[in-house]
């Protein structure tokens, strides 16, 4: 492989580590005669990051050259940085290359804007082309559409790509506009629009026509930048629940703001990313997409954050004892969801077992239950347990708190005597 792509390859690989918004499933192409690769399953796990994590897609920026200058982003014009830029070929090659040496199994391609959103669109465009039509590859492709690019480019990308996404990056317009001035939310959302009606008329097509092209069968996804700005947990679930309303919306991704430019003021004083508050959200958009819960429930005007103590599911039945206990032999399936430590998989299961006998404890723990959670706010067949309205939301809240640090304490133990 050349020695100028492979230094191209480490400066563009390190720029595009921000960005979160990597999942490769959400479709299902198995091989097929005459092409490489496919994108069957779940990815494959050939690469690793620095830290351990396993990596499917080659994630890679065409350029890290902008013209834009936002203040939260490490590539911004302003920023004095090793600048890299690949061409078409070299980027076809590279993932071809890697693909052939079972390093990667698909691609998650973005850009820095160069010249206009149209230019830079139109060689992303031309990239996942070249790989779909002339080296006939078939695996998965993420490909980041460009906030203002026209609407033929974003329907020619969708017909190649596996999942398009544009980035909202901040949650309000107003925010945005004092941290990146040259953007706007008209440009970020007409490029949204445009792949909801490319996918939903592909949709219609493949009624008619068994053999009519495929848009974007993973849908689309969009991320957001947290704690980058005095936005509320609130405000970012209400986009988030609005953003899912649309029929194509896959995923909203959250990630906590990585203080790379201190030196800007319109910035906060962050010594480290929010961690904390962003699992917190990812928990939240968990119980939107498959809890069946309300943003209202979980964020609304008396409680416009998250606890950082406790997850989501848990800080709602603290508020809400009135709701509970729970009996698990009569309750139906929406009201087992609200119940901390039950899970999707967990109230399923119950709703089939209880058919044939009354559970009790050890049945729910079979199951799958984490009764360390549920013991306050269900009733069963033998469960003797005093539940949230006798021990108040309080001492159950004190009391959980005070086993999840025991446990980590516990295991700080373990590894260090494993040392």
């Amino acid at each position: 492989m050349n020695e100028n792509v492979l230094e191209k390859l480490k400066v563009l690989a390190e720029s595009a580590k921000y960005d979160v918004s990597c999942a490769s499933s959400g479709t299902s192409r198995s091989g097929k005669k005459g092409m490489i690769g496919s994108a069957a399953g779940w990815g494959i796990c050939h690469s690793f990051a620095e830290d351990g994590r396993c990596i499917s897609l080659l994630k890679i920026m065409l350029t890290n050259n902008c013209m834009y200058d936002c203040a939260y982003c490490i590539n911004r014009r302003s920023n004095d940085l090793p600048r890299a830029t690949l061409s078409v070929t070299e980027l076809v090659n590279l993932t071809i290359e890697f693909y052939r040496r079972n390093y990667i199994e698909g691609l998650f391609l973005s850009s820095g804007v160069v010249r206009s959103p149209d230019y830079t669109m139109e060689r992303l465009v031309r990239v996942i082309k070249d790989l779909r039509l002339v080296h006939r590859f078939n695996g998965y492709i993420h490909m980041k559409s460009i906030p203002g690019a026209s609407q033929e480019l974003v329907n020619e990308a969708g017909l190649y790509a596996d999942r398009l996404s544009v980035n909202i990056e901040i949650p309000n317009e107003k925010s945005l506009q004092v941290l990146a001035p040259e953007k706007d939310f008209k440009s970020v959302f007409a490029p949204m629009r445009y792949i909801q009606q490319g996918v939903l008329q592909s949709a219609e097509e493949r009624k008619r026509f068994r053999h009519a092209p495929r848009f974007a069968p993973a849908g689309q996804s969009t991320q957001m930048i947290v704690g980058a700005t005095a936005d509320t947990d609130k405000d970012i679930l209400r986009l988030s629940s609005a953003l899912y309303q649309r029929p194509t919306m896959k995923r909203v991704y959250y990630s906590g703001f990585i203080p790379v430019n201190d030196y800007d003021n319109r910035l906060p004083a962050l010594k480290q990313p929010p961690l904390v508050r962003e699992n917190r959200l990812y928990q939240a958009d968990w119980l939107l997409r498959f809890y069946e819960f309300k943003v209202d429930e979980i964020v609304n005007d008396a409680y416009p954050e998250l606890d950082l103590e406790v997850d989501p599911k848990l800080s709602w039945a603290l508020r809400n004892p009135h709701m509970f206990p729970v009996d698990i032999n009569k309750a139906d399936y929406e009201l087992l969801l609200r119940v901390p430590g039950i899970g999707v998989k967990s109230a399923k299961m119950i709703i089939v077992s209880r058919r044939y006998s009354r559970l009790g404890s050890e049945q729910l723990k079979k199951i799958g239950v984490v009764m360390k959670k549920a013991q306050y706010f269900i009733t069963c067949h033998e469960l003797a347990m005093r539940t949230v309205n006798e021990l108040t939301p309080e001492n159950v809240r004190h009391i959980l708190i005070q086993k999840k640090g025991k446990q980590f304490d516990d295991r700080q133990l373990t590894f260090q005597f494993r040392d």
